[in-house]
């Protein structure tokens, strides 16, 4: 069944497993919550925007966004997969979480390569600050749904 789909993946089994059906439980509940998720409290600096050309602002940008903890964390989700990383039980296994998450978390973006203007990127961010609550319960799913696979496959 599922247990055997997943151990033949490499994924975590038996007390690794049980240990993260436990933390996406936790995630789960956590962004259900809406409270703020533990982690730092800043953002990147907005002055860079004017002061930095494009690229280095982007490459910055990009670094601090990508690393997932050195700004705002807004899901559980991001420390479950760190979390998930670390009990995968192999590099490999790990990376491909990190990889899978990353990709999954960047795809969003695609659809803003087309902004051209910053008036246009400001309307981007409203629309998408008024869908933070369904984003929420989006990763909250998404968290319970893998606590319950890894609660099966332990």
């Amino acid at each position: 069944g599922v247990g055997a789909l997943v151990a033949s993946a490499g994924a975590p089994t038996g007390p690794r497993s049980v240990a993260l059906a436990a933390l996406a439980a936790v995630a789960a509940a956590a962004d259900l919550s809406g409270r703020p998720i533990p982690g730092p409290r800043r953002q990147v600096d907005e002055d860079w925007l004017g002061r930095y050309r494009g690229w280095a602002y982007g490459a910055g940008f990009g670094a601090q966004l990508g690393a997932g903890v050195t700004t705002i964390v807004t899901s559980a989700t991001v420390w479950l997969t760190l979390a998930a990383e670390l009990l995968a039980g192999s590099a490999a296994a790990g990376a491909a979480i990190g990889g899978t998450f990353g990709l999954v978390r960047a795809l969003p973006l695609a659809a803003e390569a087309r902004i051209g203007t910053y008036a246009a990127l400001v309307a981007r961010q409203r629309t998408l600050a008024s869908r933070a609550a369904a984003a929420r319960v989006g990763a909250a799913v998404a968290a319970g749904a893998a606590a319950v696979v890894w609660a099966v496959t332990a």
